[in-house]
């Protein structure tokens, strides 16, 4: 029997491995609809029931495909979606951010309506707006929780003093923030890194792209793999000579996965969710078989031994390339 994790010290049970569901209507490549919703369909059959999405994604057409997709199972899902990274039209490649409490109640009415539902479980502050104190934002986001439209909170990519001061205002159930083998920002600090804060308030890690966009599933040989529009092309990590070096690094982690008999995939999301009870993964699918071997990785079991060995192989620092552009790497740790 699978045991669940908890986020945060009052929040919801959630199986050890959520959904995210970005690469679903964008970013990624063609997407299918129907086949998302099939993959979020077996996901539920399969015990995850914490399924993640954004307003920014599509942007808003997300939204609705998680909406359509949990309409009849609304009851067994924690559903999260996050609000504050503002897109413009004109520019799609353009990011900004906000933070104003008129935005905040703006945009999760705007989220519910989209999602069909009555209450969203755990709402995100998408980016941290250096323009508004961190106080203001989340006890506007507190006041939803008052009025009974949400009922957790949450941060994506803030740093440990702002998790600390938002925590102060309302409880902080969970940090999204990406990590994985090739992202492993919030180990970086000792004692006052953002991992060790989030254990401290007892605060769950929700990791984003935990299988490194897609590329530590030893899958992805060659930038040619990616399709036209898929945004990894404009990735540093995934660009030129950094291509290479971090596929060699792939290629470590793949003989490792080999001796241990598992998929490298499976080895890098145990590795993630060996770090912690309080951490939880959302890797994206939009396929029920990739969904299935993420899955294996809860069978997985790694000892001191195997963790020292994927460190060697593997080292915090070893990733070649920011894992943004620079624009949006400015948005990050606030």
């Amino acid at each position: 029997m699978t045991v669940l994790r908890k986020l945060g010290r009052h929040g919801p049970q959630v199986f050890p491995i959520g959904l995210g569901c970005m690469g679903m209507s964008e970013f990624y490549g063609a997407h299918d609809d129907a086949e998302s919703i099939r993959t979020i369909h077996h996901a539920l059959d399969r015990g995850i029931n914490f399924i993640d999405t954004a307003d920014i994604y599509g942007p808003h057409t997300n939204e609705r495909l998680v909406g359509r997709a949990i309409a009849d199972r609304r009851d067994g899902v924690v559903l999260a979606t996050k609000f504050g990274i503002v897109r413009d039209a004109a520019n799609p490649v353009a990011r900004g951010v906000d933070g104003r409490p008129e935005y905040v109640r703006a945009s999760c009415d705007a989220s519910l309506q989209r999602l069909g539902v009555d209450h969203i479980d755990l709402y995100y502050q998408h980016r941290v707006d250096p323009q508004v104190p961190i106080e203001e934002t989340v006890g506007a986001m507190a006041e939803l929780v008052k009025a009974g439209k949400v009922r957790w909170l949450g941060l994506s990519e803030a740093g440990a003093d702002t998790v600390e001061r938002a925590h102060r205002v309302h409880p902080i159930s969970a940090l999204q923030s990406e990590y994985s083998l090739w992202t492993r920002d919030v180990d970086e600090g000792g004692g006052h890194s953002i991992l060790a804060t989030c254990r401290r308030l007892g605060i769950a890690l929700v990791p984003y792209s935990p299988l490194g966009r897609g590329f530590l599933t030893g899958a992805i040989r060659s930038p040619a793999d990616f399709a036209e529009d898929d945004y990894r092309r404009a990735s540093p990590r995934f660009m030129g000579e950094n291509f290479a070096r971090n596929l060699a690094l792939v290629d470590k982690v793949q003989a490792l996965a080999r001796d241990k008999g598992c998929s490298p995939a499976q080895l890098a999301l145990a590795w993630v969710l060996a770090r912690g009870e309080q951490v939880v993964p959302i890797p994206g699918t939009r396929q029920v078989r990739n969904l299935d071997d993420n899955l294996g990785a809860l069978d997985v079991v790694l000892d001191a031994a195997d963790m020292a060995a994927i460190d060697a192989v593997f080292p915090a620092d070893a990733a070649a390339g920011t894992r943004y552009p620079e624009q949006m790497m400015g948005l990050l740790a606030r």
